[in-house]
């Protein structure tokens, strides 16, 4: 086998490759640097590569890679193959992410950038932030979970996020992670250092990875939302706000902790005002999504003139406050630590470009999707307590919804501080409307029994 056909079979088979379901080679690969090693460590380095696929459309994955003279049975899970490399010669190569030895040259690389510095590897540089000494003795974990990127914990002293698919420019993550640590902000994971590389090709930067504050004993905000449905369940035919687990007071907490990281954002970044043809152009292409959503999910048709009018009215509000956010809010993006609620993965919607997912937006859409979250807590705990008892499924259905609304109410009303005014109604509604006709489809591909989930969210608001 070539190398090609080595990282082909590679990317593949990976959990965070994009591109499943579609045929595809491996056009190029480029390495962008090698980690200083000593004799008996294995050899580091970052290759980026290319896949093209079948129609033309092409993608950059970061492959980072340990070679070794000889195999390592603690690493057979994550051998890529063995070929004759041009820098190390004949090796067996590893996913380096599994490797602690090489994880290891990854912390003592960020370590030698020095405090608020940057140290460059051939076309590397590792950038850090004062204000944290990293413990270089802490042993890597690679978190079995992920989608999308990589992500490897340092111990308890930090964790490092290796972004897979890489693009040109800006990585927003880094980026208003960078704002709001230097803001002292206390609703994100604080931001250690970073790593980037330059693209030759577009005379442009490449970020390949972050390191951060590592919240080991958060708790995820979707598995304690889930818990307090449960509890509401197991109690019989309590209400929502007569159980011990009510999650009310959660939800104005995460609501206050997302106004304050967006008025931080607000004054980080520059603020603009959407004139009638943008707002105009944002609510055309919730009428374009929802036509293309319709061919898929064919039951939409029934909501589409609601859903069509309340579009319009939105369209045609003649202006709307814009700003940088999150851009892909839920309660999976969210940590419960003892000092309070985190905010995590400012990446934005994963299958957006890179430059859509760099423009501002108005910050209801965040709001909108914590919304549909809430929503789809209520909802995924609900079908798993389901038997044959009808009534006790109507009883436990009525009673996840005022748990929902409940925490809809405390999270808006925590955020905005005060009644919405009648036009900022009209936009939450409109934005959430707009998610829960993306989830549509979603659930149409990937999960067809739970489409019920966002065919019942706009019933209600379209209702």
């Amino acid at each position: 086998m070539t190398v090609h056909d080595h990282l082909t079979a590679f990317v593949e088979s990976a959990r965070w490759f994009g591109g499943k379901g579609r045929a595809f080679t491996v056009t190029s690969t480029r390495r962008t640097g090698v980690l200083p090693a000593s004799d008996d460590s294995p050899k580091v380095a970052i290759d980026l590569v290319e896949v093209t696929y079948d129609d033309g459309d092409r993608e950059l994955y970061q492959v980072p890679l340990s070679f070794r003279s000889e195999a390592d049975g603690r690493l057979d899970h994550a051998l890529i193959g063995t070929w004759t490399d041009d820098d190390f010669g004949d090796s067996f190569v590893y996913d380096a992410v599994h490797d602690r030895d090489a994880m290891g040259q990854w912390l003592s690389a960020f370590a030698e950038a020095g405090s608020d510095a940057s140290s460059r590897r051939d076309l590397l540089v590792f950038h850090r932030l004062p204000g944290h000494d990293l413990d270089l003795t802490a042993h890597s974990t690679l978190f079995s979970g992920e989608q999308s990127n990589s992500s490897v914990a340092f111990g308890e002293d930090c964790l490092m996020k290796v972004f897979r698919k890489v693009t040109p420019g800006v990585n927003p993550d880094i980026q208003i992670h960078h704002v709001l640590t230097e803001a002292g902000s206390e609703n994100v994971a604080a931001l250690y250092g970073w790593l980037d590389t330059v693209d030759e090709a577009s005379d442009s930067i490449i970020q390949l990875a972050m390191l951060q504050q590592f919240l080991r004993t958060a708790s995820d905000g979707w598995e304690l939302a889930q818990a307090s449905v449960r509890n509401l369940y197991a109690e019989a035919d309590l209400h929502a706000d007569e159980v011990g687990g009510d999650f009310a007071s959660e939800s104005e907490r995460l609501g206050a902790a997302l106004a304050e990281t967006h008025q931080v954002l607000a004054e980080a970044f520059p603020t603009e005002q959407f004139a009638a043809a943008d707002v105009t152009a944002l609510g055309r292409g919730m009428h374009d999504r929802l036509t293309d959503a319709i061919e898929i999910v064919p039951g939409l048709a029934d909501h589409a003139p609601a859903l069509r009018a309340m579009f319009d009215r939105f369209g045609s509000l003649g202006s709307l406050t814009v700003q940088r956010m999150h851009g892909d809010l839920h309660l999976g993006q969210t940590l419960r630590t003892v000092k309070g609620w985190k905010i995590v993965d400012f990446e934005g919607e994963p299958a957006k470009p890179l430059a859509d997912r760099l423009l501002p937006d108005s910050v209801w859409r965040d709001v909108a999707g914590m919304l549909r979250s809430f929503d789809y807590a209520a909802a995924v705990v609900e079908r798993a307590f389901r038997g044959s008892d009808d009534t006790g499924n109507a009883q436990r259905a009525y009673r996840g919804e005022e748990w929902t609304q409940r925490n809809r109410d405390a999270f808006v009303t925590a955020y905005a501080g005060r009644d919405l005014t009648d036009d900022e109604r009209l936009v939450l509604a409109a934005y959430e409307a707009d998610k829960a006709v993306y989830e549509c489809v979603y659930e149409a591909r990937n999960r067809p029994t739970w489409l019920d989930i966002p065919l019942a969210g706009i019933a209600r608001l379209t209702a």
